[in-house]
């Protein structure tokens, strides 16, 4: 007797399979581009995109879109093609999130603020045919260009987006501008939804801060699971008001452009965060919701009383950095709620949330800042989220001491890194993505991050976590930022040194910093060099850590 033929696990004869195929009326694949064309369909009047005077609906964004992809089709430019964008938080980057997988091309959002020779690297790495750049990048873009050609023998289309309302004069590139570029297309243009929600969608890279930046490979599927997980994080309403303080090269914006059109929002474009215009626009446009990395927070509210005068109460998400419990208690003082989340450009940006209990509500302030710096829990979509030991693969336990290193597995992962199988495969072994962080877990099952591997600072055999020291740095009234990293000491091998930028009219010093350390922890952890200045971030606001271990090596150290 042969055997029985299987459908997964299932014998081919078995009720349940028998006649009960996926088809087209019943499996659809899933992707964000469905979200704006419900949005255009059910809400066609409301309001979509906000920038400076312009106001456009639902309705109209969806046409524009259509035309986009239309004219990138018309282009000669398909299925799996990478199309470049180097914009700021302006109505085309929005645009492109939608146009641009409409067409069947991978969406490359370029981090604006890198220099030429890395984009030159990323447009030759993805194979970029289509290069859509802001006037305020032509220099850069002109150079990453002239390398590419050089270098590679590789010219793509360019298309230069003019911003009426913000951008000062700048090179044309391009034979068309954007809004040409649109214009060309069809708005009766046949969208569809991918044959294979596995279809990639987006193309994102690394920093590179120790060699080449990875390619990040989204698919369709991922980007719409996280962004509908973004939304049940935050229990976002219909119609929400959501502010561009997040860059949208970042993570594409963590998926929430595809968020907003799921919820029939309003995306309030921001071209460069500063403190009085972000306060301006919360007020303006009521904003309800915003992300933004602990940097930007700090900067809030460390602003000027009066500028804060006639806020209503903001949802924020905080991620990018594990943010001092002092951040967090501010911004509750703010009068907005913060809610923290965690995650990397792999996981399509956050893929754990800090999710609130309400007993929380009753304990004061202090307390509650220390629960919700921890990472938490793992994202409604997300299958796991847990603290492994990278040698074993098994669980720490849960007592909020032993560390092990955060993994992630589930339908918020990357599809892997484009043209590296040997570190897709080191990122996914043991059936997990290694996020290089290390944490532990309390016995609640929530997480919380000590330190990246390279960050923690061995001292006499005993490990210090330099966020736990910048945490209680953090609570100095005079930091405004901090970062403590190892530098080389020949009696206990390393020790931590303290890198500090002051709030404006503040000048503490060195010894009144250690003396506060010393009332707040162990003596072996109190920084034993401190040094005073602005410090070096990267695009998205995060310090970079890796340039300020170059300089520990000359920081003089202070008896403690």
């Amino acid at each position: 007797m042969s055997a029985a033929k299987t459908h997964g696990s299932l014998p081919s004869d078995h009720m349940y399979v028998r006649g009960l195929d996926a088809n087209h009326a019943n499996h659809v694949a899933i992707s964000p581009i469905s979200f704006i064309q419900r949005a255009a369909e059910v809400h066609p009047d409301a309001l979509a995109v906000v920038h400076g005077r312009l106001r456009q609906t639902w309705s109209q964004t969806l046409r524009r879109t259509r035309r986009l992809a239309s004219a990138i089709h018309r282009l000669g430019i398909g299925l799996g093609d990478t199309v470049a964008v180097m914009l700021p938080n302006t109505p085309p980057m929005v645009e492109a999130h939608f146009g641009v997988p409409m067409s069947g091309a991978v969406l490359n959002s370029l981090n604006t603020r890198l220099d030429a020779k890395a984009i030159a690297f990323m447009l030759n790495h993805g194979e970029a045919k289509l290069v859509i750049t802001d006037l305020e990048f032509s220099p850069t873009m002109k150079e990453a260009l002239a390398i590419l050609k050089a270098e590679h023998g590789r010219t793509p289309m360019v298309i230069d987006a003019v911003d009426a309302e913000f951008n000062p004069p700048g090179e044309r590139l391009g034979s068309q501008t954007y809004e040409e570029l649109v214009a060309f297309g069809d708005e009766h243009f046949m969208v569809r939804l991918p044959d294979d929600e596995w279809q990639s969608i987006c193309l994102n890279y690394t920093s590179g801060t120790t060699g080449d930046p990875k390619g990040v490979v989204y698919s369709h599927r991922g980007a719409a699971m996280a962004a509908i997980s973004n939304i049940l994080e935050w229990d976002m309403p219909k119609k929400a008001v959501y502010l561009w303080t997040l860059p949208l090269f970042h993570c594409n914006g963590w998926c929430f452009p595809w968020v907003v059109a799921l919820r029939a929002g309003v995306n309030v474009c921001l071209r460069r965060v500063e403190a009085k215009m972000v306060f301006d626009l919360i007020r303006e446009h009521g904003v309800t919701h915003y992300c933004a990395a602990p940097i930007v927070h700090n900067m809030l509210v460390n602003a000027p009383a009066d500028l804060k005068s006639g806020l209503h109460q903001v949802k924020a998400m905080v991620a990018g950095a594990a943010p001092p419990a002092a951040m967090i208690e501010g911004m509750e003082e703010m009068g907005f709620e913060i809610t923290h989340v965690y995650g990397l450009t792999e996981t399509y940006g956050p893929a754990a949330a800090c999710e609130k209990h309400e007993a929380w509500t009753s304990l004061d302030i202090t307390e509650r800042a220390r629960l919700n710096a921890r990472q938490g829990v793992r994202y409604h979509l997300q299958e796991g989220c847990t603290v492994l030991d990278p040698e074993t693969m098994q669980p720490v336990p849960h007592d909020g001491e032993t560390m092990g290193e955060i993994m992630f597995r589930g339908n918020i992962a990357m599809k892997g890194y484009l043209k590296n199988e040997k570190a897709t495969r080191a990122a996914f072994e043991g059936g997990w993505f290694h996020t290089g962080d290390l944490a532990v877990a309390y016995p609640d099952g929530y997480v919380k991050v000590k330190d990246r591997s390279k960050d923690i600072i061995i001292s006499g055999g005993e490990n210090i976590s330099s966020i736990e020291v910048e945490d209680v740095l953090y609570r100095h009234p005079a930091v405004m930022a901090v970062a403590v990293v190892a530098k080389p000491d020949e009696k206990w091998g390393e020790t931590p040194c303290a890198f500090i930028e002051l709030k404006p009219g503040s000048a503490p010093s060195a010894e009144d910093i250690v003396t506060f350390c010393k009332q707040h922890m162990a003596a072996f952890k109190v920084p034993r060099s401190v040094v005073f200045g602005e410090l070096p971030k990267t695009s998205t606001g995060k310090i970079q850590k890796f340039e300020l271990r170059k300089r520990a090596g000359s920081a003089k150290a202070i008896d403690v």
